[in-house]
C-alpha cells in the first residue's frame, strides 16, 4: 500500500456537517487549538447562537473584529462546508435553547467545594460529555470501524497513560468474544507489533490530543503495512488523522486545575469503545455469544466460591 498521506487531511473536520446538537461540543473541544482570531468567532457562536445566526458572514466578522475569511475558516474547522451551513446549525441550536433543551453550563470545581458539590458537578460534566460525544459521533465511520473489527485477523490498540487504560478495556472485551487483540504498554513494542500487521488486520489509536507521538508512530506503521486504521480522538484535525482510515471523534469537558483533560476524555473514549464492542458482538453474535458464555463460566467460581469448577 502507498504510504501517501490522506488527501482529505486538513480540509474538513468530519466527512459530513455535525448535527446542531454537536455544535456546542465541537466549539468546546476545538477552541483550544484555534488561532486567537478564530477563537473570538467561536466564543460568539457558543455564547450567542441566535444572534450569530442572524448575522451575515460580513456582520459576524465585524462583530468579532475579524475577517470574512476567518469566519469561513472557523465554520470549516467546526465541520461545516461553509458559513451558510453553520448559520442553519446555529439557528437550530438557538431553537433548542429556547425550548429548554440546551446543554447546561457547569461551573469549575473549586478547591473548597464540598464533596456533595463535587459529585453533582462531575456527574453533570460526565453526562454532558457523553451526550456531546454521542451527538458528534459519525455513524458511517463507526459502522466501518465495526465492520473492520468484526472481520479482523488481529487487532492492535495503541494508547499512552489514561488512553492506554481505555485500550486495555477494549482489548479485554474483544478477547472475551474470541478476537485476537493486543494493547502494548511499551511504545517501542507498539511499533514492532505494528510492523507485523497486514491487510485484514486493524489498528486503533486512542489519543485525545491527536498529536501524541508514541501513538501516532505505531498507527503510521500499521497504516503503511496495509492494516485498517482507526483513530479515537478529540482532535479530528490533528496529526493522527493523516494515518486513520476512520476517525471517531470524542468530546471532553473544559480542562481545569482539578480536572485534567484526561479525566473527561476518558469518559467519552469509554463510550466509543463500548459502541465498538457492542457493534462487533452484534455482527459476530453466533461466535461471540458462546465465547462470552464460556469466559463467564470459566471465572464463575472466582466470583462465587459455591459455584462448581
Amino acid at each position: 500500500m502507498s504510504s501517501e498521506l490522506k488527501e482529505t487531511f486538513g480540509t474538513a473536520v468530519s466527512p459530513a456537517p455535525p448535527p446542531p446538537a454537536a455544535l456546542a461540543a465541537k466549539v468546546r473541544t476545538l477552541v483550544p487549538s484555534m488561532t486567537r482570531s478564530m477563537q473570538r468567532v467561536a466564543e460568539v457562536l457558543a455564547n450567542d447562537p441566535a444572534g450569530a445566526a442572524a448575522l451575515t458572514v460580513t456582520g459576524l466578522a465585524e462583530r468579532t473584529g475579524t475577517s470574512e475569511a476567518t469566519v469561513v475558516r472557523t465554520a470549516r474547522v467546526l465541520g461545516y462546508p461553509g458559513y451558510r451551513d453553520l448559520r442553519l446549525a446555529l439557528a437550530a441550536l438557538a431553537a433548542e435553547q429556547a425550548a429548554g433543551r440546551a446543554p447546561a453550563v457547569t461551573a469549575d470545581i473549586a478547591v473548597d467545594d464540598p464533596l456533595s458539590s463535587v459529585v453533582a458537578k462531575l456527574a453533570q460534566e460526565e453526562a454532558q460529555c457523553l451526550a456531546d460525544t454521542a451527538a458528534g459521533l459519525d455513524p458511517a465511520a463507526l459502522e466501518s470501524a465495526v465492520a473492520a473489527l468484526a472481520a479482523a485477523r488481529r487487532v492492535d490498540v495503541y494508547g499512552i497513560g489514561a488512553s492506554n487504560l481505555v485500550g486495555q478495556d477494549l482489548v479485554q472485551k474483544l478477547l472475551r468474544i474470541g478476537l485476537i487483540a493486543h494493547v502494548p504498554a511499551d511504545p517501542h513494542l507498539a511499533v514492532t507489533n505494528a510492523v507485523q500487521l497486514r491487510s485484514g488486520d486493524v489498528a486503533i489509536a486512542i489519543t485525545h490530543s491527536g498529536r501524541t507521538t508514541d501513538v501516532i508512530e505505531p498507527l503510521r506503521v500499521a497504516f503503511e503495512h496495509g492494516a485498517t486504521t482507526v483513530a479515537i480522538t478529540g482532535r479530528p484535525d490533528g496529526e493522527i488523522a493523516q494515518y486513520a482510515d476512520h476517525i471517531l471523534t470524542t468530546s471532553s469537558a473544559r480542562e481545569s486545575e482539578l480536572r485534567p483533560a484526561a479525566m473527561s476524555s476518558r469518559t467519552s473514549q469509554l463510550l466509543v469503545v463500548d459502541c465498538l464492542f457492542i457493534g462487533v458482538a452484534q455482527r459476530t453474535y453466533e461466535r461471540a455469544a458462546p465465547a462470552l458464555s464460556a469466559s463467564y463460566e470459566a471465572l464463575a467460581h472466582r466470583h462465587d466460591p459455591r459455584s462448581p469448577r
